[in-house]
């Protein structure tokens, strides 16, 4: 039997909208201003939080391999089918964001509209309906 919190899922999956939000505005509205780059790292830190937050509760509640990475967890929740495959390369590319974001956030270049920004909000949608339908099929309604 497995033990998923499908509470604590559920609140991250829900931040998933106001992320895509954010970040189709700032592709609209982009000025290359020190506000708007500001908001375009905190969006994609949020995105790579949710994600990864996401699939550890996966990882851990389905009793899948222990993650050795961020990268590693986006693997094994597509290995597990969580996800459709041609979301995998851009998940990836997010996770791998962390690190500048986070900890070299002195380097990011604020003026440049990062090219994820336009990518995401079509694939962290997608994300979030195949890990609620995948929870659905796995667990029931």
């Amino acid at each position: 039997m497995y033990y998923v919190n499908r509470e604590q899922l559920a609140v991250r999956l829900s931040v998933i909208p106001d992320v895509v939000a954010a970040l189709t505005q700032l592709e609209k509205n982009w000025d290359g201003g020190l506000m708007q780059g500001l908001a375009q790292e905190r969006a994609l830190h949020l995105a790579i939080e949710a994600v990864t937050d996401i699939g550890s509760y996966l990882i851990d509640g389905f009793i899948m391999r222990d993650a050795s990475s961020y990268e590693d967890i986006v693997t094994i929740i597509e290995g597990e089918r969580v996800f459709p495959a041609e979301l995998q390369e851009t998940l990836i590319e997010l996770v791998r964001l962390r690190k500048p974001l986070v900890q070299d956030y002195f380097e990011w270049n604020r003026a440049e509209l990062h090219p994820l920004t336009t990518l995401l909000p079509v694939t962290l949608t997608a994300f979030k309906s195949a890990v609620e339908a995948y929870l659905v099929q796995e667990l029931g309604s």
